[in-house]
């Protein structure tokens, strides 16, 4: 009779197969955990690539500069100024692709934030004596709050927070950035 029963185990209800059991918590939390693995896999695969490019861009930066100072030593003629110059530029536009690897992980930092926070969310979904509990909640905002380093992003989250409005969270956060930076630049939001 046992075998019986054994065969008749049901899978777990889905959105594409619901029953009574469906819930919308279990696919939140199936929905936040693709998110995560996405974001995972994005961060695994472009790190190799970026650290490859930056290693390549520092080492050909230190090549251009000793090829700079060997033609320092030669003669003074139209070709030592033009070599001189040369490198002297491409050094220049090395330094800014090193500073844009820097963005990138920056960028890596963040989406590993995001990651992590989302992770922490389910948690929460999942567990219900924590999702109806608004100090867990208010327990993962501030760990989510510990994470940022920058004044600017802790402004923006502060701004979420009160108003629930993305736009105007990054807005703060854009006019945060240009008075520290002392642009006045127009910063573009998609």
């Amino acid at each position: 009779m046992e075998e019986h029963n054994a065969s008749h185990t049901l899978p777990p209800s889905t959105a594409a197969r619901p029953d009574l059991d469906w819930s919308q918590v279990r696919e939140t939390i199936l929905m936040l955990n693709l998110a995560v693995a996405q974001i995972e896999i994005a961060l695994k695969d472009s790190s190799g690539s970026v650290d490859v490019l930056a290693g390549s861009f520092t080492g050909m930066y230190g090549n251009i500069m000793a090829l700079v100072e060997q033609a320092r030593a030669l003669p003074d003629s139209p070709a030592k100024a033009g070599i001189e110059s040369s490198g002297v530029a491409v050094s220049e536009q090395m330094q800014q692709a090193i500073i844009a690897f820097q963005f990138y992980d920056r960028l890596s930092q963040r989406l590993s934030h995001v990651s992590r926070s989302l992770d922490d969310l389910t948690g929460i979904v999942n567990d219900p004596s924590r999702l109806y509990n608004p100090f867990a909640w208010h327990t993962l905002q501030q760990q989510i709050r510990s994470q940022y380093t920058m004044e600017d992003e802790k402004l923006m989250f502060d701004t979420l927070i009160r108003t629930g409005d993305v736009r105007e969270a990054l807005a703060r956060y854009v006019e945060a950035r240009q008075q520290q930076s002392g642009s006045g630049a127009d910063i573009e939001l998609f």
